[in-house]
């Protein structure tokens, strides 16, 4: 709680002294431009010679591969992320984001910020999407890769909003805007939070399959600029550490019910891609209700009503476990069987992610990459 409670009033110093090159004078050589920094991810691996200090810093942090990275813990760590099919998306969607509504701070900077609300809901929603499923594809988070990219360039924006929002944020309240604890918590809601999310949902995981998830999320921790002290490979640990921020998260506020509410609409709004306009509302009824049932299961009756949500019957939680069972302990355990189980799930979350935009998989392909 001491490490918490330390870690709340902790940036990213790396980012930070990044932030502060990009609000220099246009005049001074040692200002930094998105512009600069876009060109320098697309370089990568290689990083330019002339750099502003701040920058070069940056860089140089960014392609330097830790000595306890492995990389092919990490490839099969992002195939297990692909073999996650559809699940995967429910337990980020309903119980890493709109569970993390139910505690104050980040879901109010959210609002602060206009990052969420009205039709930015959806796009926001597919933005992160994108990035997760870059950073899980082959060769996804190699120095100068789509996923490499994507990771630092949302480090840089993380930056700017500490910079941005601190002189105006509650800190005596909620600690930095964007700070180590809060950076901590969010990558538990990426890596050991999805584990058991999806594993309550029927998925079949082995150890191993849990430790290399583990070591991929670790390295894009890493990446993201959260602090060695907070990366780990152990998912117990992970547990642990992921009750104690609990424990010290702020309480409710009508921000976290707003973004619950709007990410909950959101699910109705999903493009399916259906010719016929019946059919394509029936899918959307249908997927709304599918995963409001399911946030009742994560959440609970009372966690619903913090959420000014109504409790729905937990039917998608039958439905899911039954169609898991099947898919990961039957059809995986045949010849091939685990193979077919990352394609099937990566063209899922590929469909997935194309149905946060109206225009489907063509707006996808336009989305912004690292500037």
């Amino acid at each position: 709680m001491e490490r918490l409670g330390a870690g709340l009033l902790r940036c990213d110093e790396l980012g930070a002294a990044l932030a502060r090159a990009m609000s220099l004078p246009p005049e001074d050589p040692d200002r930094v431009t998105h512009s600069l920094i876009t060109g320098a991810l697309r370089a990568a691996p290689d990083v330019p010679d002339e750099l502003p200090p701040a920058l070069a810093e940056f860089m140089s942090e960014a392609t330097t591969v830790p000595d306890w990275v492995a990389w092919d813990r990490i490839e099969r760590g992002a195939a297990v992320f692909r073999s996650l099919g559809h699940n995967s998306g429910d337990v980020l969607a309903l119980l890493s984001l709109v569970g993390g509504y139910r505690f104050g701070g980040p879901a109010d900077l959210l609002v602060l910020t206009g990052g969420m609300g009205g039709t930015q809901t959806l796009r926001r929603l597919g933005e992160t999407t994108k990035w997760s499923h870059a950073v899980t594809r082959p060769g996804g988070l190699r120095p100068g890769a789509e996923g490499w990219r994507l990771t630092l360039h949302v480090r840089a924006m993380h930056a700017l909003v500490n910079a941005r929002f601190a002189p105006r944020w509650d800190s005596a309240r909620w600690g930095l805007p964007v700070n180590q604890a809060d950076q901590a918590a969010t990558l538990g809601l990426f890596d050991a939070t999805v584990l058991v999310g999806c594993r309550g949902l029927g998925v079949r995981l082995t150890r191993r399959q849990r430790g290399d998830f583990m070591h991929l999320w670790r390295y894009v921790g890493h990446l993201m600029g959260v602090a060695p002290e907070w990366l780990t490979d152990d998912e117990n640990v992970r547990h642990r550490w992921n009750h104690h921020i609990l424990l010290s998260a702020a309480g409710q506020t009508q921000a976290g019910r707003d973004l619950a509410r709007l990410t909950m609409d959101a699910q109705g709004r999903l493009a399916h891609g259906h010719t016929r306009p019946a059919v394509e509302r029936l899918h959307q009824r249908y997927e709304y209700a599918r995963r409001m049932s399911l946030l009742t299961v994560f959440m609970g009756p009372a966690g619903m009503r913090d959420l000014g949500l109504r409790p729905r019957l937990p039917w998608g939680l039958a439905l899911s476990v039954t169609t898991n069972t099947f898919r990961y302990r039957l059809l995986g355990a045949l010849p091939g069987g685990r193979e077919r189980i990352e394609r099937h799930g990566a063209r899922a979350q590929d469909r997935d992610l194309a149905a946060m935009f109206p225009d489907g998989p063509a707006a996808v392909a336009h989305l912004p990459e690292a500037g």
